[in-house]
């Protein structure tokens, strides 16, 4: 069976589409998969089962990028398309069946909007991610056995979503604490490379010996491998915090400037938190992504510790 998956190029969004690919090749014992993902995910599927390539689909003047999708695909054999950008040159792709996202069919998580392009109501295929055995190995030279770490992604696509360092610095030491869920623990720190300078404060806080600095030293399905032997995860909603609830450790997502309801960590390890004010209250009078500062700081980090204790105390047993 050949099969095209389109998919996101935000990192988010694919890694929760993660989950329907991997119901697929469950279900077929053989298959040749092309992924059209953008470059920022393409690691995620590297050690897809049946892989043939990844076309990397990112933004091109004139929806160009579209274009360069078909003439890549048009003229093979298809028989499955998942479409999940519910793009019309895909119309034209000749398959046997195709699964197409129609914009807002459903409410609710986005998984469930995604689960439901192929009437998978019941059994909702979480996100998964595939490794090799190299990825786990670097992993556990990066987080060797030792005392538990605490796992935190203090940037995000854009700053308003980013609670500040002060918090990230003041929540960190409150949760290592000697008398906080994870005591003395190490603090692993996840992040782009070209993140470096957002992340540099809350690295350089951590005391010596304690501080796992893995911005920009790792790829995606190395960052997960290293997530699953961690104890605990914090950070702001951001593709890392995704990529953390899908290694299946207690995960906090902090949420300002977008909707728990529909990008919330998913799984039963998982909570949010966020200020006093919801999403729909929260942006200013001439909100722009790209200027305006961060719109997290109606979270404190007296609300934040209280529900990463709450998340420990409901499945943290598991982890310690």
């Amino acid at each position: 069976m050949r099969i095209l998956f389109i998919t996101s190029t935000r990192l988010g969004d694919a890694i929760l589409s993660t989950g329907l690919l991997h119901h697929l090749l469950t279900k077929q014992e053989s298959c040749a998969v092309t992924i059209a993902c953008g470059s920022v995910a393409a690691e995620l599927f590297e050690k897809v089962p049946g892989l043939e390539r990844v076309i990397i689909l990112d933004k091109m003047l004139f929806s160009f990028h579209w274009l360069y999708l078909w003439v890549n695909c048009v003229g093979k054999k298809w028989d499955v398309i998942v479409d999940l950008r519910n793009a019309p040159i895909t119309y034209l792709i000749p398959t046997k069946k195709a699964y197409r996202l129609v914009k807002s069919r459903v409410p609710g998580h986005r998984v469930e909007t995604l689960a439901d392009v192929m009437n998978l109501k019941e059994d909702i295929p979480a996100p998964f991610i595939w490794l090799s055995d190299h990825h786990r190995a670097t992993a556990a030279c990066y987080i060797p056995p030792g005392s538990p770490v605490l796992s935190v992604g203090p940037t995000a696509n854009w700053r308003g979503k980013e609670w500040d360092a002060e918090n990230f610095i003041g929540l960190i030491r409150r949760l290592t604490a000697s008398d906080g869920i994870l005591p003395h623990a190490r603090v692993a720190i996840f992040g782009r490379d070209d993140e470096r300078p957002k992340a540099l404060q809350v690295i350089e806080s951590i005391p010596d010996g304690r501080c796992i600095d893995l911005v920009g030293r790792v790829d995606l399905p190395t960052a997960f491998a290293c997530l699953q032997r961690s104890n605990f995860y914090f950070g702001n909603d951001s593709g890392l915090m995704h990529l953390a609830a899908a290694s299946g450790i207690p995960t906090l997502g902090l949420f300002g400037p977008s909707p728990e309801e529909r990008y919330a960590p998913w799984g039963p390890m998982c909570a949010v938190v966020r200020g006093a004010l919801g999403y729909d209250k929260i942006f200013p009078p001439n909100f722009d992504h790209r200027s305006t500062d961060t719109l997290m700081n109606g979270l404190s980090i007296d609300t934040a510790e209280k529900k990463a204790i709450e998340l420990w105390t409901r499945v943290g047993e598991k982890f310690e």
